[in-house]
């Protein structure tokens, strides 16, 4: 042969570090550019410098666009969890289960809070001006919780409008999560009831449903860059300073949230059989956007796919109980920040408790999330429970000016948990498949689709059910493992 081929050599890429380690570079880039901004300062009439506005566009274009994926992320995935959860048994009992897990792990926030309010006692050590107090414009309310429950249209969507600088209107729209599922779940049990004529539209659900995830996929790879403009953003809009008189109350708060996250998630792993370490590296993704982005609704679609991807929580559940706990499973939200700043109100104020008013703290905490679910907020919150408890709401202008610093920590926590409870309860269920829950995650942060996993004690169940029927006889008689033929 005269001519001669040449291999040709691939392309070296080259090589990028995990996405868990991308994020942490974003963490520590946003935080010196942030300080950068900072030293520049404000330019004009107070406007922001070039460098902060592009950080504050950076950020709130990939909170956007995770926004974006999560109504027919919620949409799509609870129907197709309805239709799955058709041949499942014990669909009813995995609902009770996580609403009790909810419960049970509140619980334990919300005393550790107490426990906290009442040995550091921040709101006597606390050098606030008392003319900071005043109301906020939204207020916590256990009929907003009935009210969330019926769509208001058929898309959830809800429109504000306010009134501009120059005088005019602006009208904006949002979504309510709790409605979109309540519709998500009406849709899915009337499918699933139709039969066999919605065998297409159930079809057509799931495959758009791996679409939606696949664009999604997409975004998440854009965190470390978002993750930039976020952090950088929140330390030249909200800086360090400003926790100046509260830094007593600001330390309580986090020393509660790192205490629910590094020592009672751990603890309720591992009491459940399941590492701790390994918890810990799965949810991580979630809990590193969950910090920046401040925003549990903007971080659900990484909350569902690390609980499904890392932890190894069968979609058809997760898909229900991950949105879910993103509207009533706040353990930072609900259970560590109100119960440490009412108790914080009434020490300023001087309002002694009685305990029955620390057991109505805990029944907020524990119940309470759920109706705020349609306005939702760590202020409304807060509103709820002082206005439960009987302490002036006057109180909480005395907290917002570290409100955005301690919504960072209260959001990983939220998240952490909304992550952990479906893992729990798919372990006790027998259906999490153990082995991608302990499988290495990749580069990415996550464990490769194709990572080899054990099937669920259910899926076994019916795969037998399925050879056992096959070897029968059309008389029933099982084969002999001897035999070469039926019967």
């Amino acid at each position: 042969m005269s001519a001669t081929t040449e291999q040709v050599k691939p392309k070296r890429r080259i090589p990028l570090p995990s996405f868990g380690v991308q994020v942490l570079i974003g963490l520590v880039l946003g935080l010196a550019l942030g300080v950068v901004a900072v030293q520049i300062g404000p330019v004009g009439d107070g406007e922001p410098n070039w460098l902060a506005t592009t950080l504050q566009t950076i950020g709130s274009t990939f909170v956007a666009l995770l926004r974006t994926i999560v109504p027919p992320l919620i949409v799509l995935a609870v129907i197709s969890s309805i239709a799955n959860l058709r041949n499942v048994t014990n669909a009813a009992r995995l609902a009770g289960k996580t609403l009790l897990w909810f419960a049970i792990t509140a619980l334990v926030s919300v005393a550790i809070a107490i426990a906290l309010g009442l040995t550091i006692r921040p709101g006597l050590n606390s050098a606030v001006d008392a003319g900071n107090a005043a109301e906020p414009t939204n207020q916590g309310s256990w009929l907003a919780f009935i009210e969330s429950l019926v769509p208001a249209n058929f898309l959830g969507l809800a429109a504000s409008t306010s009134a501009t600088d120059d005088g005019g209107l602006s009208t904006s729209l949002s979504f309510n999560v709790l409605q979109l599922i309540v519709i998500a779940v009406v849709l899915g049990i009337a499918a699933v009831k139709v039969g066999k004529p919605a065998e297409p539209f159930i079809a057509f659900t799931e495959s758009t449903l791996q679409v939606v995830l696949k664009a999604l996929w997409w975004v998440i790879r854009l965190a470390p860059i978002g993750t930039v403009g976020l952090l950088g953003n929140a330390v030249y809009s909200y800086g360090w300073t400003t926790i100046g008189a509260l830094g007593q109350y600001t330390v309580t708060i986090y020393v509660g949230l790192a205490l629910v996250l590094f020592v009672v998630y751990p603890i309720v792993a591992a009491v459940n059989g399941l590492s701790p370490a390994k918890y810990f590296t799965g949810v991580w993704p979630a809990v590193q956007l969950g910090f920046v982005s401040r925003s549990s609704m903007g971080t659900l679609p990484v909350t569902q796919r690390v609980t499904e991807q890392n932890l190894g929580v069968p979609r058809y559940y997760s898909a229900f109980a991950v949105p879910f706990g993103a509207t009533t499973k706040m353990d930072g939200c609900a259970a560590i920040y109100p119960a440490i700043s009412a108790i914080f109100v009434a020490q300023f104020f001087g309002i002694d408790l009685a305990i029955t008013d620390y057991l109505l703290i805990v029944f907020v905490s524990v119940i309470g999330s759920a109706a705020t679910a349609g306005t939702t907020g760590a202020t409304v919150m807060l509103t709820l429970t002082l206005s439960t408890v009987g302490l002036p709401l006057e109180g909480v202008g005395l907290l917002l000016a570290v409100d955005p610093i301690l919504d960072m920590g209260r959001t990983a926590v939220n998240v952490a948990g909304q992550a952990l409870v479906p893992a729990i309860v798919a372990k006790r269920e027998s259906i999490l498949d153990v082995t991608r829950y302990n499988a290495p995650r990749g580069a990415t942060g996550f464990v490769p689709l194709d990572e080899p996993g054990t099937l669920s004690a259910q899926e076994q169940a019916a795969e037998a059910a399925t050879e056992e029927a096959e070897e029968r006889d059309p008389e029933g008689e099982r084969t002999t493992a001897g035999s070469g033929a039926k019967g």
